[in-house]
């Protein structure tokens, strides 16, 4: 007895672009009843500090016997900055405030924004905390952390096979 093959046809299904177009006006207004501010940003930009601006870039680098952390903070005073040291975590914290003021023969304008930061960096071990300093120029945070005589040493060269 011979068996009959059977076959199949493929069938291709296509979404109306009508219809996808609804699909994508649908997502974004849940997403606005969802998060109703988180456009504002995007229509007026200037109403607050965005998460960049508020987040320090920082630089890590080791110069010779000291653990270097350098973080930018344009436009801020040294009273709005507070570092602290513990169990080998650096922590930098700040509040940056700005101002804006227009004053014109028909009209003024003042606009105030705050917002406040907070940047987590773990330290390598062997690290002196009872040594550490800090320096606040022209928008840039300086802290150095010196090194225990045991990590100075630690350094060895490595056999290439």
């Amino acid at each position: 007895m011979k068996k009959k093959k059977q076959t199949m046809e493929l069938v291709r299904s296509e979404t109306p672009r009508a219809l996808s177009h609804f699909s994508e006006m649908e997502r974004m207004m849940e997403d606005f009843f969802r998060r109703p501010f988180s456009m504002f940003p995007a229509i007026w930009p200037n109403m607050g500090f965005s998460e960049e601006e508020l987040s320090p870039a920082v630089d890590i680098f080791e110069q010779d016997d000291a653990v270097v952390v350098k973080a930018e903070l344009p436009g801020m005073k040294k009273e709005d900055i507070n570092v602290e040291l513990n169990d080998g975590v650096l922590r930098i914290t700040g509040e940056k405030k700005r101002e804006e003021k227009v004053e014109k023969k028909d009209y003024y304008r003042l606009e105030r924004s705050v917002g406040s930061f907070e940047r987590r960096i773990s330290l390598p071990s062997g690290i002196e905390t009872e040594k550490t300093k800090a320096s606040f120029k022209d928008g840039v945070l300086e802290i150095q952390i010196q090194k225990t005589e045991k990590a100075k040493k630690k350094e060895r060269k490595i056999k290439i096979e």
